[in-house]
């Protein structure tokens, strides 16, 4: 049983929580300060700040909380903004105290980087909200960090592939390792990709791509939002690209991340595109993929 302390809190409490939230995220100095408090109810508003902020040399994390705790909220809420300005991040922070309410956010296409989730949450368990972003929303890069009373609980969660298990009392030390490893993670996927089309210059992040296209001076990207072209050289381009890249064929690279199914004279990528391994590549294809798949595994 929770102590009154720890009951949910009614509308008006969660409202002048955010409203102190919000006055502590303004008066703290750096780039920690710039909280975006919009809904992103259009998943293009993620797109665009995510390349406006890539332009400028930032990069901003979205993090949420869901706990049934207002205190135990309260208390992560300020050791998230502590860190974020002791690194000089740019980050911004939603609470919510139901695993419904989380979900509702999600299912409108708003996005979260990383999610600090209680697994005894009062009606829909942690356990739940996270099959629901693994399963039904196919999320699989948000970066979920369970927290629990109970140890015990550790072992029932590798199906939804947490990335850390908290056990409460939470300290400021467990809360900056984890979100060190969590931005690690998240650092490799916001990467981005440079190209230039008449005189202006795109950006697309590395964890958006599926694949790399040619049509003769053609070069298609695949995205997770759709295709964007550019003339170049495909041969030019694996050079640049990051190791989970795989050069498959003359005409494609695929982004391992995104392989779905592979087949020795194919591979299957998580969007239901089928792609041919050239005779020439079968051999150095097959060592790449299981040797990622290996690295991915540890």
């Amino acid at each position: 049983m929770r102590s009154p302390a720890e009951q949910t809190p009614s509308t008006e409490e969660r409202n002048r929580k955010k409203n102190d939230t919000q006055e502590r995220i303004t008066q703290m100095k750096g780039p920690a300060s710039a909280g975006l408090k919009e809904k992103r109810s259009n998943p293009l508003f993620f797109f665009l700040h995510l390349r406006n902020s890539l332009f400028r040399g930032e990069i901003m994390y979205h993090i949420g909380i869901c706990d049934d705790g207002k205190n135990i909220c309260a208390e992560l809420e300020e050791m998230i903004l502590q860190y974020a300005s002791e690194r000089r991040i740019s980050l911004e922070v939603e609470t919510w105290y139901s695993g419904e309410d989380v979900c509702r956010y999600l299912e409108e296409e708003c996005l979260l980087d990383i999610l600090f989730l209680d697994i005894e949450l009062l009606s829909m368990s942690g356990v739940q909200v996270a099959e629901f972003i693994r399963s039904r929303l196919e999320n699989r890069w948000m970066q979920i960090i369970y927290i629990s009373g109970n140890a015990s609980h550790a072992q029932k969660l590798f199906k939804t592939q947490p990335m850390d298990f908290l056990v409460k009392p939470i300290t400021r030390e467990n809360v900056q390792e984890a979100l060190d490893l969590a931005i690690k993670i998240l650092d490799k996927r916001k990467r981005r990709f440079e190209y230039r089309s008449g005189k202006e210059y795109h950006y697309v992040p590395f964890g958006d791509i599926l694949y790399f296209g040619s049509e003769g001076r053609k070069i298609i990207i695949k995205t997770l939002r759709g295709e964007e072209t550019f003339y170049g050289n495909l041969k030019k381009i694996e050079q640049e690209l990051p190791p989970d890249f795989i050069g498959i064929h003359q005409s494609y690279i695929v982004n391992h991340d995104f392989v779905a199914r592979y087949a020795y004279d194919s591979v299957e990528l998580s969007d239901g595109t089928c792609l041919p391994i050239s005779k020439s590549n079968r051999k150095k294809v097959r060592e790449r993929i299981l040797r990622e798949d290996d690295l991915h595994d540890r």
